[in-house]
């Protein structure tokens, strides 16, 4: 007896199981989901480079060119955008569906550490990447206000408090901090007496970094061990510029607290 002869034998019990299965069907049809843009995580990674003070078209020449044609050479990159703005730059690698997002990180760690001798010597540390999904979006914002700190102190304890402690929540993947700068001390030289006394403007940065540099400035040694002598000499204000350079006997530029983006 073959599978079909039930069926023949009860023409009734076959026309009512069809239409059951057909109604069935019909219904389950129109409770399906349906999505016009299905979400496909596509293998992206973000690189991202600081150089502090350094104008958009710095950047990109000196920071995302040399960082481009590195990772022009790795296998499987479908798309690469880069974006340049005041002291930094970001380039976005986006590979093929089937390739692995950890053999593609390493891929691209591999052709940062090949693009350091191209990129500038003063760049703060090397570029850093991190794995990302275009489709993702922030699903929570915080605003911290107060009428007693200073914005940019209140944006250093968000960068350095909040943000750190954020970052250890399970399950956080990114946290950014927007909407002011850390502090710092901006120097504005005069260059009409500098062009006088032919002095450069890199020269100027070489001995500003070099005068405020926190090392050891010397040593206590005996024959068994040896101890560094620390003293602060840096300079954290501005007023306190002003009264270096009158004490070293140099032309005194404008000097004004600001906050560096």
């Amino acid at each position: 007896m073959s599978i079909s002869t039930p069926f023949i034998h009860r023409p009734v019990a076959t026309t009512l199981f069809l239409l059951a299965l057909t109604l069935a069907g019909a219904i389950a049809y129109t409770l399906l989901p349906v999505s016009a843009l299905p979400e496909v995580d596509f293998p992206t990674i973000n690189v991202q480079a600081s150089l502090p003070g350094a104008s958009p078209d710095v950047m990109a020449a000196s920071v995302a060119t040399p960082l481009e044609k590195q990772f022009t050479r790795i296998a499987g990159v479908t798309e690469m955008t880069s974006r340049s703005s005041v002291g930094s730059a970001q380039v976005t690698l986006q590979f093929d569906l089937g390739r692995d997002i950890n053999a593609a990180a390493r891929d691209v760690q591999a052709a940062i550490n090949a693009s350091a001798g191209f990129l500038p010597s003063n760049l703060p540390s090397l570029p850093k990447y991190r794995k990302i999904n275009p489709a993702d979006q922030p699903i929570l914002l915080l605003t911290l206000e107060s009428d007693v700190v200073p914005r940019p102190q209140l944006y250093d304890i968000a960068s350095s408090v909040f943000a750190q402690k954020l970052s250890q929540v399970q399950g956080v993947g990114q946290v950014q901090v927007g909407g002011s700068s850390l502090p710092a001390v901006r120097v504005e030289v005069n260059p009409q007496p500098l062009s006088r006394y032919n002095v450069g403007l890199d020269q100027i940065g070489t001995f500003l970094q070099n005068a405020n540099a926190n090392r050891p400035k010397g040593f206590l040694a005996n024959s068994e061990q040896q101890v560094p002598i620390y003293a602060s000499d840096q300079l954290f204000q501005a007023k306190d510029y002003r009264i270096w350079w009158w004490s070293i006997g140099m032309a005194r530029p404008s000097v004004s607290r600001t906050w560096a983006a």
